[in-house]
């Protein structure tokens, strides 16, 4: 019976962590960027192709990404987007506060504003988290991104069988 028991029993979900999607297609664009930096400016419909990204919404997105200073933007025959600092030099946090107003702060609890002289038993804790990830997006390079991109597209190419250490039989 205590099998059943365990079997039954499952750990708790994740928490769900989830970027809007103007945010998203931002970062999907500056990863495009930072991928092909010092390698000449990429199209709006390249980078849209090659992310999966709407092409009639990323320019949109891109000016405002050209108006936080992280893209410059050339037009003409040959222009196009490229990074404006290096990928080394340009936050996760950067890109996303670029086009993702920071939503009101509503109490968990009450469902209304937080107010520090009215806060919620939760309060504390969920702003220690928030902090938390704001330091970790601030941390985090998309010159590390395309790196662990690399490394994932590179995990997904390697042939079924391969590093089995030998041939079955």
């Amino acid at each position: 019976m205590s099998v059943g028991l365990r079997a039954r029993r499952r750990s708790p979900p994740a928490m769900k962590l989830t970027l809007g999607r103007r945010a998203d297609y931002s970062v999907r664009a500056v990863l495009d960027l930072a991928r092909h930096h010092g390698r000449g400016r990429r199209t709006a419909r390249a980078i849209a192709a090659e992310m999966a990204v709407p092409a009639t919404y990323l320019p949109a997105l891109l000016a405002e990404l050209v108006r936080a200073e992280l893209v410059v933007s050339v037009a003409g025959r040959s222009g196009g987007y490229e990074l404006a600092r290096a990928p080394e030099t340009i936050s996760l946090l950067e890109v996303i506060e670029a086009v993702d107003e920071d939503p009101p702060r509503e109490c968990v609890l009450r469902g209304g504003p937080c107010r520090w002289q009215d806060a919620c038993a939760v309060h504390e804790p969920l702003g220690e988290a928030r902090e938390a990830l704001r330091a970790s997006l601030a941390g985090a390079t998309f010159a590390e991104l395309v790196r662990r991109d690399r490394e994932l597209e590179s995990a997904e190419t390697v042939p079924e069988g391969a590093g089995s250490g030998g041939a079955a039989g």
